[in-house]
């Protein structure tokens, strides 16, 4: 599998990664829930060089995550907003983050802390089965071949066909 090719898989990981698959790229994005959204901003805050920004704003802007709008005219400003399909990473994004919770933050503990708004609480993400509400766990789960699979290599070995 090359890198330019992963939008071209029959994975739906591949895929998604040929859009969010680069470090700076979940950093941006990180920081677009964070509520930055200006150029001048991001690099601030990330200290990426001003080409590398440039252009993983404009990946992200062309595959329909990030919306670049105009502010100022004179010089010409923009900034960026996450669409409908960008909001949707917010859960991929929580996950990274408490996956860094857990795993990484060290003695001092975590770094930033998230409150549910509607109850107030502090609160850890759960992946949860969309039917009967239950957590999932990796042991709990089959994969099975779906509509779209055009070839096993993204199957489990055993779901794959025989001969």
């Amino acid at each position: 599998m090359k890198w330019d090719e992963l939008a071209e898989e029959s994975c739906s990981m591949a895929r998604t990664l040929s859009v969010i698959g680069d470090r700076w790229t979940l950093l941006i994005l990180r920081d677009c829930f964070l509520g930055v959204r200006r150029f001048d901003a991001f690099q601030d805050r990330l200290g990426v060089t001003r080409g590398i920004l440039s252009d993983r704003l404009k990946q992200l802007t062309e595959a329909g995550v990030l919306k670049k709008i105009a502010y100022q005219d004179r010089p010409p400003r923009h900034e960026y907003k996450l669409t409908a399909k960008g909001l949707d990473l917010y859960p991929v994004v929580l996950s990274i983050v408490h996956w860094g919770d857990r795993h990484m933050a060290g003695d001092a503990g975590r770094p930033v802390l998230h409150r549910h708004q509607s109850c107030g609480h502090l609160f850890d993400p759960v992946l949860s089965c969309s039917e009967c509400g239950d957590p999932l766990r990796p042991q709990e789960v089959d994969v099975l071949p779906g509509p779209g699979r055009t070839d096993d290599r993204h199957l489990p070995v055993t779901a794959r066909r025989s001969g």
